[in-house]
Formats: structure tokens, C-alpha cells, sequence
């Protein structure tokens, strides 16, 4: 897990957050959604199966983390959570809180509409809950 790097296409729509023990986590740079993004430190991770059994429950936990941390990040009634890896093969997980009336409910959120960017000051404010979380 030394040499890891995540694909350059997540520098397009998210910042680097935090580094957990298994993941690399990014806050999705779009104020309509609290949402993360883990990605395992994982040489090569595609799927679910490549990750070893001691892995996949570390990832699991860190998911569940990181629901609890969107919660704390925006107002959130459900969690939308989603490996589907179409557009960026490296295994990611995203993690969105979701409300009843958001613009895109119940529709899933992913190619949905343009991004809203952060304003700067509520960006820094939102990484510095994931450091402290």
C-alpha cells in the first residue's frame, strides 16, 4: 500500500479529505450532496475481490464511518452507497447523504445534473470535520 495513487480522474470533481487506515478518503467537491468518496490503498483493486477478506472488512467499516461522518457533514435521511466503478475502474466507494427534497430524489445522484462547487471557506470547514471525524 506503499506507492498508491488514485486515478487523476478523481481530481476533476473531488479534493483529498483524509487518509484512513485503508482508504484514501475525498469529499466530492459538490455542495447539493454530503458525500465521500473511500478509496482502498489497493495496488491494481478493480473489484470487491481483490481486495483480501481482512480488507473488504475494514472497508466495510470505513463505509459505515464515513455515513456517520456525512451526517455530520449535512442534513442526510438516507445513505446512498455504491461501488460502480463505470467511468473510474479503481475501486472506489461513494458515500451520499440524500434527503427527500433534493433536487434529484429518489433518482441516484451519479451523472446527474452539473455540480454545485463549495464556496472556498465552506469547503475548508467541511475538510477540517472529515480530519477531526
Amino acid at each position: 500500500m506503499t506507492d498508491f495513487r488514485p486515478d487523476p480522474a478523481f481530481d476533476a470533481g473531488s479534493v483529498p479529505a483524509a487518509e484512513w487506515p485503508l482508504c484514501h478518503v475525498r469529499l466530492q467537491d459538490d455542495a447539493r450532496f454530503p458525500w465521500l468518496i473511500l478509496i482502498p490503498r489497493v495496488e491494481g483493486a478493480v473489484e470487491l475481490e481483490d481486495l483480501g477478506v481482512g480488507q473488504r472488512a475494514m472497508l466495510m467499516a470505513e463505509t459505515v464511518r464515513a455515513g456517520a461522518l456525512a451526517r455530520r457533514l449535512g442534513e442526510v435521511e438516507k445513505l446512498n452507497v455504491g461501488a460502480i466503478g463505470n467511468v473510474t475502474a479503481q475501486l472506489h466507494v461513494h458515500v451520499v447523504g440524500r434527503r427527500r427534497d433534493d433536487a434529484l430524489w429518489p433518482d441516484p445522484v451519479w451523472g446527474r445534473g452539473p455540480a454545485v462547487p463549495y464556496e472556498d471557506d465552506e469547503r475548508m470547514r467541511l475538510l477540517g470535520v472529515i480530519a477531526g471525524g
